[in-house]
């Protein structure tokens, strides 16, 4: 077992917001290694980015991209910072985070808690240059005009990340699923398309796994129509398995990790027959192994990205991915991932 990984072993002993808090501060003073180089076989091209690897980190880790550095140095082809938005604001009360450790999975009503969009900012002007870096954006909840807040960050943050993305799925922020809808999703994407950054960064849109197909292809449509780049599917779900075990199962708020796997394929799989390859997609929810990661793949994500998985694996788990996922695509006689992207289809 790594040191990192031992670390993560340590941390599921506390409470989960506060090792969230430990994990932070550890990935900001432990002096990690630099990653070694990536196999070949992995570099992925999706919205213009080449990546040395389709792994990245999902938004939620670190909100006010304190731990970037050592974050690059874990091993991800990107890394996803925030959500964070224009004013701080402390999110919702506690308790919010709840490990669902028998289910492998995580709850969540975080309430897009962060310091707000200046220090983001002024992080985000020091970044590591070693993995792509994206910003995640999202709406204050007292905003009554939640789409000039996405422009707002939008604006302020053009030059210092790689990408963007447009939340529009968390479930704990009052109405911000409803510009999910075609109205709104319309007004929504229409004034992103007019603030989007001249440096030709890629904008990207999360969407929720608790859509149906016609919603899943409304937004799709919408998304190319506007010049998205691509759909993130999924963000965390308000479902409910009957499996669950853990005595946290019927707290409110978002479910990831292995008991939301079932949503994101379904969402995924929606969302790739919508697009017909017309729109890069990245697939996130419950991915733990290169067997994941490889179905995303092969189902139509040109990505994946990882959080609640790491919780339970620990940071080892990026490398087991990556190594994993280089095997089975040279067992299946593809050259690059980009290859092998909706070759299930």
């Amino acid at each position: 077992m790594s040191l990192t990984d031992f670390g993560a072993l340590a941390l599921r002993q506390l409470d989960p917001e506060a090792a969230h808090r430990l994990a932070i501060r550890a990935l900001q003073v432990v002096p990690l290694p630099a990653p070694a180089t990536d196999d070949p076989i992995l570099e992925t091209r999706i919205a213009g980015l080449t990546l040395s690897n389709p792994v990245g980190l999902a938004a939620g880790l670190d909100k006010n991209g304190e731990a970037l550095e050592g974050l690059s140095r874990l091993g991800f082809g990107a890394v996803e910072c925030g959500s964070v938005t224009p004013k701080a604001q402390p999110g919702n009360p506690h308790p919010r985070l709840f490990r669902l450790s028998e289910d492998r999975g995580i709850i969540n009503r975080m309430g897009f808690n962060n310091e707000g969009l200046e220090p983001f900012a002024e992080r985000l002007a020091r970044r590591p240059r070693r993995s792509a870096i994206g910003a995640n954006l999202g709406a204050n909840k007292d905003t009554e005009d939640k789409a000039a807040d996405y422009v707002t960050g939008l604006k302020r943050l053009v030059g210092l990340a790689d990408y963007f993305t447009i939340n529009i799925s968390s479930p704990n922020t009052p109405g911000l699923r409803a510009l999910q809808g075609h109205e709104a999703l319309d007004d929504l994407l229409g004034r992103i398309h007019e603030a989007r950054p001249t440096d030709g960064s890629p904008v990207f849109l999360k969407i929720a796994p608790d859509l149906s197909s016609n919603e899943i292809g409304m937004i799709t449509e919408a998304a190319i129509a506007h010049g998205i780049d691509a759909l993130i599917v999924s963000n965390t779900t308000l479902a409910r398995p009957p499996s669950l075990q853990s005595r946290f199962a019927a707290e409110t708020g978002g479910l990831s990790g292995a008991p939301a796997r079932p949503f994101a394929i379904k969402a995924l799989i929606a969302a790739a027959e919508a697009a017909q390859g017309r729109l890069a997609l990245i697939a996130v929810g419950g991915i733990e192994t290169g067997e994941d990661a490889y179905a995303r793949i092969r189902a139509g994500a040109s990505a994946i990205q990882i959080y609640s998985g790491l919780i339970y694996a620990g940071p080892g788990m990026v490398g087991q991915i990556k190594r994993d996922l280089a095997q089975r695509l040279r067992a299946e006689g593809f050259n690059g991932v980009n290859e092998a992207i909706g070759s299930a289809r």
